[in-house]
């Protein structure tokens, strides 16, 4: 069990938008920059505390930023969704299910659940394999607040734009990604945070994400003590883009690591 004030720490396995950055074939001058913070994976973080690691979103590049990350175990899997840039790293588990001789539970709405159950059905069919699978224990959340290792988690509900998904609260931090807006019940659970990721994918409006200026808009109205904008697209430069925000407001990057003040 977490002791209180155990610190929480954050890891950005991947702040990119779901094709990531640089995308296949362009070559603009942020898929072009030297600055390693414009090269941007799939967008998930990593939590760690007392021991534990828990991943938020399995994404495509999940095997680079395992190894990058130094992952050695997974205790559990939250899902925002089952779009594909969060969910099509499930497969590469198998190798710390293998390590651990365990099964990871999966955490996830029935929208989620319902997408590793098709995109990954060979690992539930209960037939016989030749080979390896991934051994997942898929577990609904109806979004109550749940106990993860003694660390709660409350299921945030927002609008990925006609489709109603998850982010997630725990502790002093909240991790939101694909927001196209937060509704006015879920933004009072995002009041008192040291930490908030939202959503912030370029300038220009976008049907299902947040633009860099409504993020900006969220931080100004839940007023954490520091946010993070992630799953952004090529048409950001972070240098560039960062300093024209806030200093309590900076761009995620991958391999980016924070403490969070407020932590159980």
């Amino acid at each position: 069990m977490p002791l209180p004030g155990d610190p929480l720490r954050i890891v950005v396995l991947g702040s990119g938008t779901s094709v990531g950055v640089p995308m296949v074939g362009c070559r603009c001058r942020v898929c072009s920059s030297t600055d390693p913070r414009d090269n941007r994976m799939r967008p998930s973080i990593l939590l760690r505390y007392s021991g534990r690691s828990v991943l938020v979103d399995a994404t495509p590049d999940f095997r680079s930023q395992a190894l990058r990350a130094g992952i050695e175990h997974l205790d559990a899997i939250l899902l925002t969704h089952g779009h594909a840039d969060h969910v099509l790293g499930l497969d590469d588990v198998r190798p710390l299910n293998a390590l651990r001789k365990a099964v990871i539970p999966v955490y996830g709405a029935a929208e989620a659940i319902g997408a590793i159950r098709r995109v990954f059905a060979y690992a539930f069919d209960g037939e016989a394999k030749e080979s390896s699978i991934p051994l997942l224990d898929l577990r609904l959340v109806d979004g109550q607040p749940f106990d993860l290792f003694g660390l709660t988690v409350t299921p945030i509900p927002v609008w990925h734009g006609r489709m109603l998904i998850f982010g997630f609260r725990f502790g002093g931090a909240a991790y939101i990604t694909d927001q196209s807006d937060i509704p006015p019940e879920s933004m009072e659970k995002l009041r008192g945070l040291d930490v908030l990721f939202v959503d912030a994918l370029r300038h220009k409006p976008h049907p299902t994400h947040s633009t860099v200026e409504h993020a900006l808009h969220l931080a100004e109205q839940l007023a954490p003590a520091r946010a993070y904008f992630t799953h952004m697209c090529h048409d950001l430069m972070h240098e560039e883009t960062e300093r024209a925000l806030p200093g309590h407001v900076r761009l995620a990057y991958d391999g980016l690591e924070i403490t969070v003040g407020k932590a159980l």
